[in-house]
């Protein structure tokens, strides 16, 4: 069963950062070969698109996160990641992180990490 958990959340001053964490399970996955997005939801709010990474480790970014935020593969952890920099408070939300591992327009969910930025 295919599984996503998120890590590396908290509590951060604003302009500070944080690095979180994506791993897919089982761990027949390979990481570095499925393309994964990384996203966000404050309470009663839709869930809001952030990062993107492609099979080819293309790249694609929400307005609110270009300049400060970076995506990538951590080949040696198999995870992939969210690095964000610069953040502000209306960065806090719940991230999760999201894949369809199998290439079959069937996408799957973690449960979501909290990022608290404090001003």
């Amino acid at each position: 069963q295919v599984q996503l958990a998120e890590s590396g959340g908290g509590l951060v001053q604003a302009g500070g950062s944080v690095t979180l964490s994506c791993v897919v399970s089982p761990s027949t996955f390979n990481a570095n070969a499925i393309a994964v997005s990384w996203y966000r939801q404050v309470p009663e709010k839709q869930r809001e698109f952030v990062a993107f990474i492609g099979v080819d480790s293309n790249t694609k970014y929400a307005d609110s996160a270009k300049g400060r935020f970076t995506i990538f593969r951590d080949n040696a952890r198999k995870t992939v990641n969210l690095q964000m920099n610069s953040l502000k408070p209306e960065d806090t939300a719940v991230y999760y992180c999201n894949s369809d591992p199998y290439g079959l327009q069937c996408y799957y969910w973690g449960q979501g990490t909290q990022v608290t930025v404090a001003s």
